[in-house]
């Protein structure tokens, strides 16, 4: 019995000394198995910034190119937007031309400024003496109502003094009745965005609502330009006479872009 048990522990110990590891070895593996673990953990951290930054740079570059394609179509709605205008205006002004024939040289321009004092009523405009717009020229909407005359003009700028300024005077028509007056800016009326139908004769016969358009004498301006239509008649200071209130056809306030009258035909 004695011999069996201890071949039995024997046999036990070879068994145990077979299947684990020498001293030596599991030392260094519990030494190393830190390091190990450090150095994964590093590696694994290496390569994701290597990744992150090289992601962040794809990014950065797709973001450029980005940023140019829209800086592109940036550029091609801006000219599209340039070009439609431009046929606006064309048609605007061919619309102009077929309307008024006699009307043979006109420019567009632009209202850059606009300017009501105590005294004045007036526009500033973007085209000058460059393009051949000279003083005392009409200037008209795109329908075609008078808004004023040119009184000052610069090499690239001109002023427009509109027909409610206090120095605006000129020869007017009463379409209906084709009586004859002077349509002039009044001090009292500016404010209200009103003129005067003055010199109107004695008999007239003017109704509200009656249409006032440029008569034409004198050559100075275009005849057939509408001013207005007038509002009311009323009696001047010695009670002898009476002056018509008229209301402009333009809204000068809302005003962006007008034409210019460089030159006409004179109709007889």
């Amino acid at each position: 019995m004695f011999a069996a048990a201890v071949i039995s522990v024997g046999l036990a110990a070879l068994s145990l000394m077979s299947t684990n590891s020498s001293p030596l070895v599991d030392i260094t593996g519990t030494i190393t198995s830190p390091l190990k673990s450090a150095y994964t953990a590093v590696a694994t951290w290496f390569n994701d910034m290597q990744r992150y930054y090289k992601d962040t740079a794809a990014l950065e570059e797709e973001n450029a190119q980005l940023k140019q394609r829209i800086a592109e179509m940036e550029e091609k709605v801006r000219q599209a937007e340039e070009a439609l205008e431009e046929n606006a205006q064309f048609r605007k002004l061919l619309n102009l031309t077929e309307q008024r024939r006699d009307l043979s040289d006109l420019e567009i321009a632009t209202v850059t400024e606009h300017s009501v004092t105590n005294w004045t009523s007036s526009l500033t405009l973007n085209k000058g003496t460059s393009l051949g717009i000279e003083v005392g020229d009409c200037v008209i909407d795109e329908t075609g109502a008078l808004v004023g005359v040119i009184s000052q003009a610069g090499l690239n700028w001109s002023t427009v003094l509109t027909l409610v300024d206090t120095d605006t005077s000129l020869g007017a028509q009463v379409f209906r009745t084709k009586d004859l007056g002077v349509a002039q800016g009044d001090f009292s009326l500016m404010e209200q965005k009103r003129l005067r139908l003055d010199y109107l004769p004695a008999n007239s016969q003017l109704l509200s609502g009656d249409l006032v358009v440029t008569s034409g004498l004198g050559e100075y301006y275009p005849s057939g330009l509408v001013i207005g239509s007038i509002e009311e008649l009323q009696m001047d200071d010695s009670g002898a006479a009476s002056y018509a209130i008229l209301v402009p056809k333009v809204d000068f306030d809302a005003l962006t872009e007008v034409f210019v009258i460089k030159s006409f035909e004179i109709v007889t």
